[in-house]
This record gives structure tokens, C-alpha cells and sequence, in this order.
């Protein structure tokens, strides 16, 4: 009784020693991802001066707000770009995901005879696009949404890489589910409302983490087609505040007589502060979606 105790211990300790090495190799490098962001963070609160003597410091030796103090010189001009953003992101998410998820949908109906030729097109803007100059002309003059806060939204409204990853979610649907419910008497809008929607809710999560990724960062929207600054992105402001910061900096070290010290004005800092605040409420909504989309995105790329 002994001796196979003691054999059972030992296959327990050797099953268990590759879980454990695997989850410890997994911890560590989840620690090590972790160190950059904490790096931003750490640099964000460091006095420029500190920063160009001594380097860059995990924990910062000094503290000091100067990069947000800096950012937020105009605070209104940061909570219009806030709610430009949130709107466009709101609003561009879910419509994204209603014609993504619908036209995903239609496309991988047994008995549509047009599938095959909806997934084509849709495939085929992935490999080759209109080119900037249509575009433009499409959006400003066609459209005239210059100026207008749909001009951040409708253009990159579909992509057809999210139609892909949806449609190979779908696919993994059970048909017979859909078929019961025609026998049943609902139409098809009923059955995507009420069945394919609520089954599909881990490809819907992928997908609009990736919208929602999409439209937070977009600022090259805002460059092209916002020109009276009241619809103005965050992102865009962002970089219109880091490229005065930069102009800055070049008057500093070019002219002389000028009264601004280049070692004090806050740019690594400040730098560091706009990733802090434009990253901050998507880090968080990652981490309240990170189940669904971990398990969507390996269903639709199996699957697709």
C-alpha cells in the first residue's frame, strides 16, 4: 500500500509539474507585458528634467503633474474632444455591428444564391481599395460631410475583416435552431433579432472591441474632414497638442532670447500623460470583454 502511495504521489507531482511551469512561464510574461504600461504611467507623473538627466524610472524619483497640467491647459478643449469621441465611438459600434452582423448573417444562409458573391466583394475591398483622392472627393463633396461628425463615422462604418471574422462565427450556429423557428412562423428580422444576436454575443464582443479600438484611435478622420475644430477627435487633438509641443521645443533650441527652457517644458511627460489619457477607458473595457473575446475571435478564426 505503501509503495503505490508513493507511485501515485510521484504521477501526481510529474502530471502536475508541466501545468505548473506553464502557468508560472504564462504569470511571468503577463508581469512583463504589464512593465510597459506601468512605464508610460511611471513617466508620465516625472519632471522633464528628471527624466533627460537620469533616463526613464519605473517608479519615478520625483513626482510632478507638469504633462497634464500641460494637456489640459484648455480643458474644455479635452471634453468636447471626449464627448466627440464617445459619441463617434458609441454610435459608429453599434452601427457597425447591426450591418457587419447583418450582411455576415445573409451571407451565410444556406439558401441565399448570393452568398458566395456578397463574400467575394466584401473580400476583395480587403485586397484592393478606392485610394485616398476618391475618397476625400466622395466624403466632401458627394456626401458633404465636411465638417460633420458622420464624416467620422460612415467611412470606416464596414471593414470587410470584421465581416470575415463574423461570418466564420456564424457559420459554427446551429442551423436546425433558425429552421425551428420558420417552422414556428417568425421572419427572418424576428429570428436575427431574437435568436442569431443573443447566440452570437461572443463574435458581437469581438467585433465590437475591435470597432470600438477603431473609431477611439481614429484621427486621421478628423484631419481629413474636420476643419472648424468644434467636432474635433481626442486622437487628433492629441497630436495637434504633441505637434505645438514639438514646435515648441525647436523655437527653444533655435532662437535665441527665447525665455522657454526646452530642459523643463514637459515633452517625454506630456507625451506619456496623452497615452494615459487617450488609453485609459479602452484598457478598461478590455478588461470587462477580454472572456468574449478571447472566445469569439477563436471560434470566427477556426471556423472562417
Amino acid at each position: 500500500m505503501g509503495v503505490f502511495g508513493t507511485v501515485n504521489r510521484e504521477a501526481m507531482f510529474f502530471g502536475r509539474g508541466p501545468s505548473i511551469v506553464i502557468k508560472l512561464f504564462f504569470g511571468c510574461f503577463c508581469l512583463l507585458c504589464l512593465v510597459p504600461l506601468l512605464l508610460v504611467i511611471s513617466i508620465s507623473f516625472t519632471p522633464e528634467n528628471v527624466i533627460r538627466a537620469g533616463g526613464y524610472h519605473l517608479i519615478p524619483p520625483s513626482f510632478s503633474l507638469d504633462g497634464y497640467r500641460f494637456i489640459f491647459i484648455n480643458p474644455m478643449e479635452i471634453v468636447n474632444a471626449y464627448r466627440v469621441t464617445i459619441t463617434v465611438t458609441a454610435v459608429g459600434t453599434v452601427l457597425g455591428l447591426w450591418c457587419t452582423t447583418a450582411l455576415a448573417y445573409v451571407a451565410t444562409r444556406p439558401g441565399f444564391r448570393y452568398g458566395k458573391g456578397i463574400s467575394f466583394y466584401v473580400f476583395f475591398t480587403m485586397l484592393f481599395s478606392g485610394g485616398l483622392v476618391p475618397s476625400y472627393i466622395l466624403v466632401t463633396r458627394t456626401l458633404g460631410l465636411t465638417n460633420s461628425i458622420w464624416a467620422l463615422i460612415l467611412p470606416v462604418l464596414m471593414q470587410g475583416w470584421y465581416f470575415m471574422l463574423m461570418k466564420g462565427f456564424l457559420r459554427s450556429l446551429p442551423n436546425e435552431v433558425i429552421e425551428s423557428a420558420k417552422v414556428d412562423g417568425a421572419g427572418e428580422l424576428r429570428i436575427f433579432a431574437k435568436i442569431v444576436i443573443p447566440m452570437a454575443k461572443p463574435g458581437i464582443a469581438t467585433v465590437g472591441l475591435f470597432l470600438m479600438l477603431q473609431y477611439w484611435n481614429d484621427w486621421f478622420s478628423s484631419l481629413l474632414y474636420i476643419h472648424d475644430g468644434v467636432n474635433v477627435s481626442l486622437q487628433y487633438l492629441l497630436y495637434r497638442i504633441m505637434s505645438n509641443l514639438q514646435a515648441l521645443r525647436e523655437i527653444a533650441t533655435r532662437i535665441p532670447g527665447v525665455v522657454i527652457n526646452p530642459l523643463t517644458l514637459p515633452s517625454l511627460s506630456a507625451r506619456m500623460a496623452m497615452c494615459v489619457v487617450a488609453a485609459g477607458p479602452m484598457v478598461m473595457i478590455f478588461v470587462f470583454m477580454q472572456k468574449h473575446f478571447i472566445k469569439g475571435i477563436a471560434i470566427g478564426s477556426v471556423k472562417g
